[in-house]
């Protein structure tokens, strides 16, 4: 058997920098506060966690020290309520988020409404939409059903780890509502990426195993288009989801993994193929 790991399977940019600050701020400050979980992964969650890092629902549950702001950003108000309160700030949202939202305000200061193609209440979604009283959010073409008004100008921005393929189906909708319409592709290249790659990959592979959280939407995502295009796709969470009846007269094997999926876990779940086909060839992150 053969074993392919996506090139671009598991941590981006953004959340290997956000881990960092965060356990840097672990270790040189007192009292480190987190509003939710940094990333949406358990293991991840975990580790920060050890690290002393304690996740609260509200600013006021915190009664002094650090907030830390996580990958996905955070709103004004939020930041605004932290330094009301006196709490030293740890930024980590990612920086391509942090493009989005000055994309979102410079649209807004030009007149424009915005319309943010994205998941309902998702933390960037939210962040995002903070930029802009009134901001729109999109996530499937049967959402502007409830639309009864027309714009004169529409600028419309994209959640980072959003499919391309769900903004094509939302954006030649949205020209019954305006007759200006200014689009900005904001997903981002390691979401590119990985989708460029799940495209290729159930193609070419008996089977697709993809590694990630549930709680993960650009994970969820990988799924659905690999399950699309192959329906022997099989997302787990760590090795122990993985079963050997998966495999039986399997020839290829294709894994990938969500944004904030950590690499030992992309490994483990290698290992636990390899132990069920002990001679199984790697080509990727298990390659030894």
């Amino acid at each position: 058997m053969k074993i392919q790991v996506a090139q671009s399977a598991g941590f981006c940019f953004g959340v290997r920098r956000a881990i960092d600050i965060a356990l840097q701020a672990a270790r040189t400050e007192q009292d480190v506060y987190m509003l939710g979980e940094i990333v949406h992964n358990e293991s991840v969650v975990d580790q920060i966690q050890r690290a002393g890092i304690r996740v609260v629902d509200r600013i006021d549950d915190i009664p002094a020290g650090v907030l830390l702001f996580r990958a996905h950003g955070s709103t004004p108000e939020t930041y605004a309520e932290a330094e009301a309160r006196g709490l030293k700030i740890v930024d980590a949202t990612c920086p391509m988020v942090l493009e989005i939202h000055r994309i979102v305000r410079n649209l807004h200061a030009e007149g424009y409404q915005i319309v943010i193609i994205g998941d309902h209440n998702h933390d960037e979604v939210r962040g995002i939409a903070g930029q802009a009283p009134g901001a729109r959010v999109v996530a499937a073409p049967a959402d502007l059903e409830g639309w009864d008004r027309r714009y004169p100008k529409l600028g419309v921005v994209v959640q980072s780890t959003q499919s391309l393929g769900n903004v094509q189906q939302i954006l030649p909708q949205l020209v019954r509502f305006s007759r200006e319409i200014r689009f900005i592709n904001t997903i981002c290249k390691p979401t590119t990426d990985h989708q460029s790659e799940i495209c290729q990959m159930p193609r070419h592979n008996d089977i697709m195993i993809i590694v990630g959280s549930y709680t993960s939407a650009n994970t969820r995502r990988l799924t659905e288009l690999s399950q699309s295009i192959n329906p022997r796709t099989y997302q787990v969470q760590t090795a122990a989801d993985v079963r050997a009846e998966w495999f039986e007269g399997v020839e290829t094997v294709g894994i990938s993994a969500g944004a904030s999926t950590p690499d030992v876990l992309i490994r483990e779940v290698v290992d636990a193929i390899r132990r069920i086909d002990p001679g199984a060839e790697v080509d990727g992150l298990g390659d030894e």
